[in-house]
């Protein structure tokens, strides 16, 4: 029987629980799967390892923003447009805007592309 990612990273985490690319790898394949509660759990333990990594708070503001909570996400994206910014990871920075555009949309009550 072939072994899931998610399962492949919960191993690899038990070895190494604090490994923040192994958090946030579990996490990213947590939301792949809608597991979006899950992801967030990891996502976050990621971050609070290795706050600047950009791309962890990519991925916890859009487990956020699917779970609807809003005021969150917009918190995490600005966080992360920040450090991304930093780190002069420009992928990451037009990633968030996308996704803090969308948060608009839903604000306003027009209908958005949710999971892109």
């Amino acid at each position: 029987m072939e072994t899931s990612r998610t399962d492949m990273f919960r191993k690899l985490l038990e070895r190494d629980p604090d490994n923040p690319m192994v958090l946030y790898s579990l996490g990213n394949e947590l939301f792949k799967e809608q597991k979006y509660s899950e992801a967030r759990e990891y996502l976050s333990r990621a971050l609070r390892n290795k706050p600047d990594y950009s791309v962890a708070h990519r991925a916890l503001g859009r487990a956020l923003y699917e779970l609807g909570e809003d005021d969150e996400a917009r918190r995490v994206f600005a966080e992360g447009r920040e450090v991304a910014q930093k780190n002069g990871d420009l992928q990451t920075v037009k990633e968030i805007d996308v996704f803090v555009r969308r948060l608009a949309k839903r604000e306003r009550g027009e209908r958005g592309e949710a999971g892109a």
